[in-house]
């Protein structure tokens, strides 16, 4: 299938796919007239990128977990396994997120707000 109809069937650009062939989440191979031709299953491939980038992985998480589940024996297991530790990464986040929320909420109206809360006042 050409990049135009690829596109088209994951809701996305060709821009968009061009990109994810240069950085090796798609592979297509190149005709005799130099046009892209893709698999079918590119397309669930490409809607599986798109909502694992909602979930909040990044290309490189997507294209390293993308490997590890066509191997794995349960991917579903597998899948719930990584989610947990997105989940753990998230909840430390919000954490640092919740302190420096905290830290600047110290600051508010202390005069000079760049100075260390201990020496505020």
């Amino acid at each position: 299938m050409r990049i135009g109809e690829l596109a088209a069937q994951a809701g996305m650009t060709r821009d968009t796919i061009r990109f994810y062939e240069k950085v090796g989440l798609v592979t297509g191979r190149r005709l005799a007239n130099g046009y892209r031709d893709f698999p079918p299953e590119t397309v669930a491939w490409l809607l599986y990128v798109r909502t694992a980038q909602t979930l909040g992985f990044s290309l490189a998480e997507i294209a390293r977990l993308g490997e590890e589940l066509r191997d794995a024996p349960d991917a579903a297991e597998a899948l719930s396994a990584l989610f947990e530790e997105k989940i753990q990464i998230i909840d430390a986040r919000m954490a640092e997120l919740s302190a420096l929320r905290a830290d600047l909420d110290t600051r508010v109206g202390t005069g000079c707000p760049l100075r260390a809360a201990s020496q505020a006042g």
